[in-house]
């Protein structure tokens, strides 16, 4: 008996034009090298290792560290705006990025004194400036790390209630899992919660252990932080019960194809194409695309070659994002039907030789 064959591969040109959002990347991670060693030099910020492999880890642990220096280099209003501009800028010119929302981290500024306007009033100016250069949209979340104290926590908290832009719209929870279970940060969520913001969390990492990272911590991230949608997931594989759980709630997550640790590639590939099999809402996203050196376009290439996909759950793909993405109720519909516009335009142009062929 003959077996159906695997989907053509998407052309390279389509897959790069078709529209995309980016859901889940943080700030530090989207810093260029040259932008970097610029903004280390300017404040005189010693880099752990050479320029050439400061990118390449030991580790998660050891990229956590990276992403930390980097968000130290990064200080005056002007930085957030060019760090948030560049970062919208490399999105939509490699790959199409219509919308994005950008994680920043408020605590990891304290130590070097720079106020929670300042970050705010860069960010947003980056991210306004380059929708007007290149028509993505652009929204922020502002992340709580697990492993930094909690009171710093609570601080952040207080500037982003205290300090409300109409861009910051939802908290979100980074940093490795074993630093702090989710109801650590239960009530700091209950705040964000009554103020109107919405919730997400890191939750069930794939390059951690199942005692790191246990499947019903995305439940606790549901019932205990309100969370909106999740990020990552992949370990909620190892739980059948959590993951008719999840699946049941319609809970959204928002996966990564790349992951800092070259040797668990494999792996995270695998867990998306479950994930997606299992039938989890998901989108595709960048998570710190210049430290993992790579964009949207090459982490849908690379998913959809590890998944034996083609177009179809590309478009797929990019039209949850859309779905998922925290807009006002008339701006995503207005951007879900630019999208399908945009992908019936691809679709036609696909499809425009074999028609050729046929005459």
């Amino acid at each position: 008996m003959s077996t159906p064959s695997s989907p053509a591969p998407v052309r390279a040109d389509l897959l790069a034009r078709l529209p995309k959002t980016d859901l889940h990347f943080h700030l530090a991670g989207t810093l260029r090298p040259a932008t970097l060693v610029a903004l280390a030099r300017q404040y005189e910020l010693p880099l752990p290792r050479p320029v050439d492999t400061l990118y390449s880890y030991r580790d998660f642990y050891d990229f956590i560290d990276v992403l930390r220096i980097a968000a130290q280099a990064v200080r005056s209003s002007a930085d957030f705006e060019r760090v948030a501009y560049e970062a919208v800028e490399d999105a939509a010119r490699s790959s199409n990025a219509r919308h994005v929302e950008l994680s920043f981290n408020p605590q990891y500024f304290m130590p070097t004194g720079v106020p929670y306007r300042v970050q705010v009033e860069g960010l947003v100016a980056g991210l306004r400036a380059a929708r007007q250069d290149f028509g993505c949209s652009g929204l922020l979340i502002a992340s709580f790390d697990r492993g930094l104290p909690l009171d710093s926590a609570e601080r952040a908290m207080d500037d982003i209630l205290g300090l409300r832009s109409d861009l910051v719209v939802g908290v979100g929870l980074d940093g490795p899992e074993r630093a702090g279970p989710p109801a650590s940060f239960a009530a700091l969520f209950e705040r964000a919660g009554r103020a109107g913001l919405k919730r997400t969390a890191h939750v069930c990492e794939d390059n951690q252990t199942l005692e790191e990272a246990p499947p019903s911590n995305v439940d606790d991230c549901i019932h205990l932080l309100g969370c909106d949608r999740l990020d990552h997931g992949y370990n909620l594989l190892a739980s059948d019960d959590g993951l008719r759980r999840a699946r049941d709630r319609g809970v959204h997550f928002c996966v990564c194809g790349i992951t800092s640790v070259v040797r668990n590639q494999r792996r995270r590939l695998d867990s998306v194409k479950r994930m997606v099999d299992a039938g989890l809402p998901v989108s595709l996203n960048t998570d710190d695309p210049a430290m993992f050196h790579t964009d949207l376009s090459h982490t849908y290439a690379t998913v959809l070659e590890g998944g034996g996909w083609g177009w179809e759950q590309a478009r797929a793909f990019s039209l949850a994002g859309v779905d998922a993405c925290w807009l006002d109720d008339d701006a995503k519909r207005n951007l879900r039907a630019d999208f399908e516009r945009e992908i019936a335009a691809l679709e036609r142009e696909q499809a425009a030789p074999l028609e050729t062929n046929r005459d």
